[in-house]
């Protein structure tokens, strides 16, 4: 018997192989597995064996005791169901085992608790003869398991193009949608089998048309059945096969215009089924976005946990719907963080700024004010009004905050030290202040006035010649 660790190990090389190849692996993997039981229970009954010769006088009477009630009552055996036996039987292919179930009143459509019939298995297998047995018995060619596949999805997925010619001749629906809203042709790697389907398809007169139509019937189905418990009130969250509700089954399956029906009118969002799970489990679990983004839109709680502690995260194999419910929850959790108080900013770089702002208007008119002064002087032609101007000028120049000179009388007396310290500066050269800018007051300089240069008398004529 292969161990965890060696399953585990060649689970990425299992995973690269087709389905026909990955079929055949685990039917090799299944016989070494019973060759195995087998094995072990033969050395178990080899050990009980030896320890009933070792056993004493009570263990021989509770022996004898148990074999008296056994003769009264008959021998004891293990009886297994007839959908069993059939199953069992028609797996090793034993075409007479079937042919006795079969005529004793055992029905070939006999399935197990997934759905699986013998006619399902036998497609799986590559059995054409038990097929062909199990078809002349009656056996349903469209018959469906828990997942809604027929045997014709079985034949197709393992590339049995010889049992698809046998199904589809027996009128296997070619349009046959499995619970992931796959027909036949959709589930078939090889080639030749593929060819077979669609040329069938084409001989009926497939077209697209009716290839979306039946991709959607299951969902108009569930639609009508809503508006038909809408009709007569009653419960949209009543629990289903495995605690199931009709929310659960949309979102599952992907049915969009049911899950908005549903929602619309007040489904919950948070209910469970036997396992736990929300709806929002279902749609993660089976990679359906819309459906996911829908849910969570109205409520859905993304880290609900199910029975066994799961959210939808958790049960996500999908990184596309992972990354999708991840940004979902940050959103969600950006929209639920209470603001941040404003922060204060301080007040000295505003000041400043206006500061600046009013030095340079003062500064711009203070200079438009010079410039119209210039513009009067260049108006202005005659001397007289030169003069006055030099006159301004010169009043320019005096510093206004000089104080006015002091009469001898009002001189107040000074000392020796005081006088001395006069006279040296005195002798000093006093620097030359540049023109128009008082050495004492902080105010701008004066903008320089401009005037017209006097328009100097023409030459006197002189006389080229004596006749003049």
């Amino acid at each position: 018997m292969a161990e965890h660790a060696e399953l585990l190990a060649e689970m990425p090389a299992v995973s690269r192989m087709s389905a026909g190849e990955r079929l055949k692996h685990a039917q090799r993997r299944l016989a070494q597995q019973l060759k195995a039981w087998a094995r072990l229970e033969k050395e178990a009954r080899g050990q009980r064996g030896d320890n009933d010769g070792d056993t004493d006088g009570d263990n021989d009477t509770r022996r004898r005791r148990r074999r008296r009630k056994s003769g009264a009552g008959g021998s004891k055996r293990v009886r297994f169901p007839v959908s069993v036996r059939l199953l069992e039987a028609a797996a090793r292919s034993d075409l007479e085992e079937v042919r006795q179930l079969l005529s004793s009143g055992a029905s070939p459509d006999l399935c197990n608790e997934d759905g699986l019939t013998a006619l399902h298995q036998c497609c799986i297998d590559d059995l054409g003869d038990m097929v062909t047995l199990l078809l002349e018995a009656g056996a349903g060619v469209n018959a469906r398991d828990a997942e809604l596949w027929t045997p014709l999805h079985a034949a197709a997925t393992c590339g049995h193009r010889h049992l698809v010619e046998l199904l589809v001749a027996r009128g296997a629906n070619l349009l046959a949608v499995t619970s992931d809203g796959d027909m036949p042709y959709d589930l078939c790697e090889d080639e030749a089998t593929l060819d077979c389907l669609e040329t069938a398809m084409a001989e009926q007169g497939i077209t697209q048309e009716r290839i979306e139509e039946a991709r959607g019937a299951p969902e108009r189905a569930l639609v009508a059945d809503v508006r038909a418990l809408l009709a007569a009130g009653a419960d949209l969250d009543a629990p289903g096969a495995r605690g199931a509700t009709l929310l659960h089954v949309a979102a599952a399956n992907g049915y969009l215009e049911a899950a908005e029906l549903l929602l619309r009118h007040e489904a919950s969002t948070g209910a469970r089924d036997e396992d736990g799970w929300q709806p929002l489990h279902a749609a993660a679990c089976w990679g359906q976005i819309p459906l996911v983004e829908l849910l969570v839109a109205h409520g859905a709680d993304l880290g609900g946990k199910s029975a066994m502690d799961e959210t939808p995260l958790d049960v996500c194999g999908d990184p596309e719907v992972r990354a999708k419910l991840l940004e979902l929850k940050q959103k969600r959790e950006a929209v639920l963080r209470p603001p941040r108080p404003p922060r204060r900013t301080s007040s000295a770089g505003s000041r400043g700024k206006a500061a600046r702002r009013a030095s340079v208007t003062e500064r711009s008119q203070r200079y438009r004010r010079a410039q119209a002064r210039e513009a009067l002087v260049w108006q202005r032609g005659h001397r007289g009004q030169e003069d006055e101007d030099e006159e301004e000028e010169d009043e320019a120049r005096r510093c206004p905050q000089d104080p006015p000179p002091l009469s001898p009388d009002l001189v107040p007396a000074q000392t020796l030290a005081e006088l001395k310290r006069q006279r040296a500066a005195s002798k000093q050269p006093r620097p030359t202040p540049p023109p128009h800018i008082c050495p004492i007051s902080a105010d701008p300089p004066p903008v320089l006035r401009l005037t017209a240069p006097p328009e100097e008398p023409p030459a006197p004529k002189q006389r080229c010649c004596k006749v003049m």
